[in-house]
């Protein structure tokens, strides 16, 4: 693949996401308003449709599916699913057509290109028959669900502060996708242990990197140069699916890590330089100031030359993780 290939991109970004909205929420259409600005002017979008039902059942119950549509168009102004996930009338269409997008991302990707799917409501919590954690359908699961019909192995990095509980469940069992998540420990949804690792075909698999309270870029940078890029360099995926939540700003008001706006730029090159093709990045959290910043340093690094350098010691409790994982996971 030509690297004039490999440093172009594109963004998807539409007002049907808007229709989930409830304002007194964090996870409200605002995020996306604010996000709008950073994308870089020659950067251009991409057309995508809703998911097609047959897709989003390849990853959750049609009966959860269905119930979901009805109680989303019974709703007046907003109605709640758990004490996190509300709903209103138009969020099962929004959440469907999210899916799409995911789906229309992964795809550019696989033709060549880099594509960032700006979409709500989130997806990375929902599982097979439950919305949980602001998440109502799993928009990367679906991507990822439908890829795997096209090309043989997929690789998801999920960067969100919040553990990827409905994606890692989605794909627990199978030695087709590659689950890789670091996240704040002890947080919701309170999974993620670094013990998950895969059951059946898809043992070891799985690989999660809980960091503590207050991590930054030295933590990140460890877990991404010794377990997520051997990893993913061992696996050859024909794809690469970033689950990309921001709320691992340090000014994000539902987080507590220390991730500077301009970090993104070399996690990001990392995770396009290991898989060797080009990434779909698809949003999931993220509700602080900075998060506009970040989105303009990942395009940065996903439309320009540039290296990554040490920055530094991780803490000895992140050294002592990383060296479980090498050995938990067999990489050198």
């Amino acid at each position: 693949m030509s690297l004039i290939r490999l440093t172009r991109c594109r963004a998807i970004f539409d007002p049907i996401f808007a229709e989930h909205n409830y304002p007194p929420h964090p996870e409200n259409t605002t995020r996306l308003a604010e996000v709008s600005s950073w994308i870089p002017e020659n950067v251009s979008r991409l057309d995508f449709c809703p998911a097609p039902i047959r897709d989003l059942e390849r990853v959750h119950d049609p009966s959860y599916l269905a119930w979901l549509e009805q109680v989303c168009a019974a709703t007046g102004i907003v109605s709640w699913l758990d004490p996190d996930t509300y709903i209103t009338r138009g969020s099962y269409d929004a959440a469907v057509h999210a899916a799409g997008a995911a789906i229309a991302a992964v795809e550019q990707s696989l033709r060549g290109e880099h594509c960032i799917a700006f979409v709500r409501p989130p997806g990375h919590h929902a599982e097979y028959n439950r919305a949980m954690g602001f998440c109502l359908i799993n928009n990367v699961a679906v991507a990822a669900q439908k890829a795997l019909m096209q090309v043989d192995r997929i690789a998801i990095v999920d960067w969100d502060l919040h553990h990827g509980n409905g994606t890692q469940h989605a794909f627990y069992g199978t030695d087709r996708v590659l689950y890789c998540s670091v996240h704040q420990e002890h947080t919701f949804p309170y999974s993620g242990s670094a013990t998950e690792t895969g059951a059946g075909s898809g043992r070891g698999y799985t690989l999660n990197a809980p960091l503590a309270a207050g991590s930054g870029i030295t933590d990140y940078y460890h877990v991404f140069s010794e377990i997520f890029v051997p990893s993913i360099g061992r696996f050859s995926p024909d794809a690469l699916i970033v689950s990309a939540g921001q709320d691992i700003l340090f000014d994000d008001p539902l987080g507590s890590m220390r991730i500077c706006p301009r970090d993104f730029e070399p996690l990001t090159r990392m995770l396009a330089r290991a898989a060797g093709v080009p990434l779909a990045l698809v949003l999931e959290g993220g509700y602080g100031p900075s998060q506009g910043a970040a989105v303009r340093h990942i395009f940065t690094a996903l439309t320009s030359e540039g290296g990554e350098h040490e920055p530094g010691l991780p803490s000895e409790r992140t050294q002592d993780l990383v060296r479980y994982l090498k050995a938990e996971h067999r990489l050198p």
